[in-house]
């Protein structure tokens, strides 16, 4: 049987693509983590690309709570 999670990578194209924005953000703000200092603009786009990747979890997490809810 398939997690809500699983079931949701594999058929549900909103999904896919909201994890896959995650990622995106994820990478970029391990590469800005990476350096020593950061230029006021790149703290700006931290401080930006966390509040986006919480904004996309929680729709993740509102997508996988919906197919949780209706499979059980």
């Amino acid at each position: 049987m398939l997690t809500p999670r699983e079931q949701l990578l594999t058929g549900h194209e909103q999904f896919q693509r909201l994890v896959q924005e995650h990622s995106q953000y994820s990478q970029r703000l391990e590469s800005l983590t990476e350096k020593r200092y950061l230029t006021e603009d790149e703290k700006l786009e931290e401080v930006r690309l966390k509040k986006l990747k919480l904004r996309l979890k929680d729709q993740m997490q509102s997508l996988e709570h919906d197919v949780y809810r209706h499979s059980a």
